[in-house]
């Protein structure tokens, strides 16, 4: 059998799963956005290949937020490339199949806010989002595009309008405490899974990098779908190496 015809059969299997389960929950990262222009942080030509990781540190967010904010710039024009970004086959996949009635929840490391824009309805965001800014002070949140232009025009750092505290990035800083309640559902999503979809990860980083592990020990079945082997593909019941753009596409159109 060749390796296309070993990727179909697997496809062919997995969707079946799919379509057999009651609680299909997936967890993405980096490789799922990637198609879409934006770069991946690790890795060869990753964004900590560009930039100090240090500037990012909350540490440095509390100490010098008018630095914070200049560098921060800088990095939305690295990670966006100075235009707007598009869901790709991938999320609009994803979206497909929970408007299908067969996935119940994307859990996601990235913060790009795209599986939303493609209609997923059911996502928990672990590292937050880059698509809005909140108040250090009151809470209060706004799109991110409001903060940076006021930014790039010399509000350094951009302040809150209601009670004039720092606006921050509503993502998870280096340094700064993951936030509970996503963490505490993306924990009870994969527990409670019958099968569990890791895909475009490569499953490094904590919280998420255990959440496979979690839901195998409550016995959902783990399908693993990404260019390159991961810690858990040797235990993964189905493991697709493959392009997410492609694969999920297929899933789709398999699951019918």
């Amino acid at each position: 059998m060749s390796g296309i015809d070993s990727i179909e059969a697997a496809t062919e299997s997995l969707a079946a799963a799919i379509a057999d389960a009651e609680t299909v929950v997936a967890l993405t990262g980096a490789g799922v956005s990637t198609a879409s222009g934006i770069p991946s942080f690790r890795g060869d030509g990753g964004i900590w290949e560009q930039f100090d990781q240090r500037d990012f540190h909350y540490r440095r967010f509390e100490a010098d937020p008018e630095g914070f904010w200049r560098d921060r710039l800088d990095l939305r024009e690295a990670f966006y490339g100075g235009g707007e970004t598009e869901p790709n086959a991938a999320h609009r996949a994803l979206a497909d199949l929970e408007r299908g009635g067969h996935l119940d929840a994307v859990v996601t490391q990235n913060v790009d806010g795209l599986h939303r824009a493609a209609g997923s309805e059911t996502v928990v965001e672990l590292h937050g989002t880059n698509r809005e800014v909140e108040c250090v002070e009151c809470g209060h949140r706004l799109p991110v595009e409001a903060a940076f232009d006021r930014a790039a025009e010399g509000e350094l750092p951009p302040r809150c309008e209601g009670c004039g505290g720092v606006l921050k990035p509503a993502v998870v800083l280096f340094g700064e405490s993951m936030p509970d309640g996503p963490t505490i559902r993306a924990h009870e999503l994969a527990g409670r899974s019958d099968l569990f979809l890791a895909i475009g990860s490569s499953l490094q980083v904590q919280p998420a990098a255990g959440l496979p592990a979690r839901a195998q020990r409550s016995g959902a079945t783990l399908a693993v779908v990404n260019l390159e082997a991961t810690p858990v593909s040797d235990r993964a019941e189905y493991d697709l190496r493959a392009d997410v753009t492609e694969a999920l596409p297929a899933l789709v159109e398999a699951v019918g």
